[in-house]
């Protein structure tokens, strides 16, 4: 499997990259075990495996921020101050 470029990253839903996160985790896991008993056919996996999980974290530390200020917009994180009219009474 070739390793996804930034391009195919960028398109996919924040759930379809945690999915991808969390297989290439496992692969990633997997490629140690192999590298540690001898096993290893392709070393340059390793790598790959390694840099397409950044590719990804990096999309979701992109999209954390930009989410965030979208709902502060929309209104959806402001809330209703509760604190504030805990205290009194009519």
């Amino acid at each position: 499997m070739a390793a996804p470029k930034h391009a195919d990253l960028k398109v996919q839903t924040d759930d379809q990259l945690a999915t991808s996160l969390q297989e290439l985790k496992r692969e990633q896991f997997n490629l140690r075990f192999q590298a540690a008993t001898g096993q290893l056919e392709k070393p340059g996996r390793v790598r790959e495996v390694r840099r397409t999980i950044a590719r990804i974290k990096t999309l979701q530390s992109v999209r954390k921020p930009a989410a965030a200020a979208a709902n502060v917009q929309a209104g959806v994180a402001g809330g209703t101050n509760v604190a504030g009219s805990a205290g009194r009474e009519a």
